[in-house]
């Protein structure tokens, strides 16, 4: 029983069950990646609402602090429950703002309306713009839907954006999309474990795993706020509202016909993309990186990979190792010459190389 006897469950975010989690950036070959069809995947809590948790909120010109009393009544917290289980809209007064968004009347509870939600706002927005727009929002009524209520503590979510599509959308959508399917929607929400997609009704998210084949520092590399983009649907959970969405699998692996293209003894030219303690790796095309283990990089002795190699620097290596089954490209800058032929990835047999080279 949550919020004084009223039974609900106890956290939903666009109909996603939240647990904590702390996303970590994709590992090194050799370590433990994230695995996307996790339950972790899914306990995704974006940065603009957990600022309604810790922000003070302005009202006019004052100042109203965390409200921690925003308990409501068991008839209100079954409303709330009502218009998501429903998929309806309702229109509710903004009182105030902080960083992350707007803060509205919802009866006896105070919703917020996260920033990446509102139609009329752009998340890269400056500081100061963004800040005179949520004050000029107090005072107006906006048509929202539900998208997260947890009693236990006292928080109500809203969209704006999710109600643009209308009563009952979201069930209709849900209903309607299988695993396979192609779709597309617009970018609303970057964060560093992933995309959020509005599909119309429905966000979707796209793990940062899902976004390309190869290495993806941050999603903002990758994909912008406000773009279109098509995607290929991995799962649909309806009774939990998840969908998980793919950008990469509309792409070719090139991991498909590696051996086909790349063959031992290869010399090839690529750039440094992470420099760890056991080595440096190597983006030879989009998506495909190799590993030049630190016995690799060179003749003598040196305290770190780094000596020898920094991020972003043109290498020509050898392939010293295919395993397309496992993902593993084993290189060696030790067994290249200063100026070697390099065999392009396109080409269907490997270059000649160096006499000098031939003894290696």
């Amino acid at each position: 029983m949550y919020g004084g006897g009223c039974t609900v469950p106890p956290k939903y975010l666009f109909g996603v069950k939240v647990i904590a989690m702390e996303y970590e950036e994709m590992m090194p070959e050799g370590e433990e990646s994230p695995q996307p069809m996790e339950e972790s995947w899914w306990s995704a809590v974006l940065k603009q609402e957990e600022e309604f948790s810790h922000t003070k909120s302005r009202i006019h010109e004052g100042y109203l602090g965390e409200r921690d009393d925003n308990r409501g009544t068991p008839e209100d917290w079954s409303w709330a429950r009502g218009l998501y289980e429903k998929d309806d809209t309702v229109d509710l007064p903004v009182i105030g703002y902080n960083r992350g968004g707007l803060l509205v009347e919802a009866q006896s509870l105070r919703g917020f309306v996260p920033i990446s939600h509102l139609i009329s706002f752009h998340p890269e927005t400056n500081e100061r713009e963004r800040s005179m727009q949520l004050a000029d929002a107090v005072g107006k009524e906006l048509c929202l839907k539900v998208i997260e209520y947890d009693p236990e503590r006292g928080r109500l979510v809203f969209s704006e954006r999710a109600a643009q599509a209308g009563p009952g959308k979201r069930i209709e959508l849900l209903d309607s999309l299988t695993p396979g399917d192609k779709v597309s929607g617009a970018v609303t929400n970057i964060t560093r474990f992933g995309v959020f997609v509005d599909l119309g009704g429905v966000e979707g998210l796209i793990h940062v795993s899902e976004l390309s084949w190869g290495r993806v520092r941050h999603p903002a590399d990758v994909v912008r706020c406000g773009d279109e983009v098509n995607v290929q649907v991995l799962s649909v959970d309806q009774e939990q509202g998840r969908v998980a969405l793919s950008l990469k699998e509309l792409m070719p692996d090139p991991w498909t016909n590696v051996e086909e293209r790349y063959h031992m003894d290869d010399i090839v030219e690529g750039v440094i993309t992470n420099v760890v303690k056991f080595g440096a790796f190597v983006g030879i095309e989009d998506g495909l990186e190799g590993l030049i283990h630190i016995s690799e990089l060179g003749d003598g002795s040196f305290l770190h990979p780094r000596s020898v190699v920094r991020e972003g620097e043109k290498v020509c290596v050898r392939v010293i190792h295919i395993d397309s089954a496992s993902r593993r490209l084993g290189l060696s800058m030790r067994q290249v010459s200063q100026h070697p032929v390099m065999k392009k990835p396109s080409e269907g047999i490997p270059s000649e190389e160096p006499e000098a080279l031939s003894s290696l």
